[in-house]
């Protein structure tokens, strides 16, 4: 038996995609350690997590990532636009359609530009900032100190840990993130992003993903999470260009938050089973 796949990227954060629309392919018993072994970089094809596309049930579409550890994340925002992509290029959906995750409905807005670039905007889950072990400050934001570093908790889909520095480029993360992502005060743990605020409308940011346990090139809902933040204590306005190791990305703040950003079909292939 021969199980096709596709490759895909966001800025570097990279997938890859099994296509159940029409039915389940890999037993959900399997889907765990499918994703641990297809995800290895040496033994396997490689990336960042396994997307599942199926029909949905309310929306056009489901999705739902298996990280490289057999984890399963609720959101993952680099993830939609690359599903979003595959699915248009096989007319599954228009230009404007609905993805269901476990974070919640992703309305998208996709399709390609007259360079015939792929591009989406997402309407991002709300971001959410109750916590139980965190105090509350003044603007609804969470604030804990970690080994001397002021983190503040955000939820944007998945659980986020926003770290400012001065210089991003001095910070070792394997080194520094893991006690953040692992610290009590995100029982679930968090994905942990390191902002430098680099102009009235811009930043840089470095994410460790759970899941992953590492650096990835790019993380959408990081994107977010560290946007919303910096839009919170004023250190940017309303829209927020953020540069991900792996590329740009848009997030526009209000009473929506939204994401826009490419994807890119690396290669297709089989499987053989």
């Amino acid at each position: 038996m021969d199980l096709p796949f596709e490759k895909l990227h966001g800025n570097g954060n990279d997938f890859v995609l099994i296509d159940e629309y029409a039915r389940v392919v890999v037993p959900e018993p399997m889907k765990p350690e499918f994703a641990r072994l297809y995800c290895d970089r040496r033994f396997g094809i490689g990336g960042d997590g396994v997307l599942f596309l199926s029909k949905g049930d309310g929306g056009d579409l489901r999705m739902r990532l298996l990280q490289p550890d057999g984890s399963e994340a609720d959101m993952c925002g680099n993830g939609v636009r690359c599903l979003a992509k595959y699915a248009v290029d096989r007319e599954y959906v228009g230009e404007a359609f609905v993805v269901e995750t476990g974070a919640g409905p992703v309305p998208v807005e996709a399709g390609y530009d007259e360079d015939g670039v792929f591009e989406a905007t997402i309407g991002m889950p709300d971001p959410a900032f109750e916590r139980s072990a965190i105090p509350a400050l003044g603007n609804g934001e969470y604030l804990e100190e970690v080994d001397g570093r002021e983190v503040r908790a955000v939820n944007t889909g998945v659980p986020h840990a926003v770290v400012f520095v001065e210089d991003l480029d001095a910070i070792d993360l394997e080194t520094v993130a893991p006690a953040i992502r692992r610290h009590p005060s995100f029982p679930e743990g968090a994905n942990v992003d390191f902002v430098q605020v680099t102009g009235p409308g811009a930043i840089r940011i470095r994410t460790f993903e759970r899941g992953v346990e590492g650096e990835t090139l790019s993380c959408g809902t990081g994107a977010t999470a560290s946007a919303v933040i910096a839009s919170r204590l004023g250190l940017v306005g309303a829209t927020v260009e953020v540069e991900t190791t792996g590329g740009p990305l848009t997030i526009a703040v209000g009473s929506s938050t939204t994401m826009t950003g490419p994807a890119e079909t690396v290669f297709s292939g089989v499987i053989a089973l």
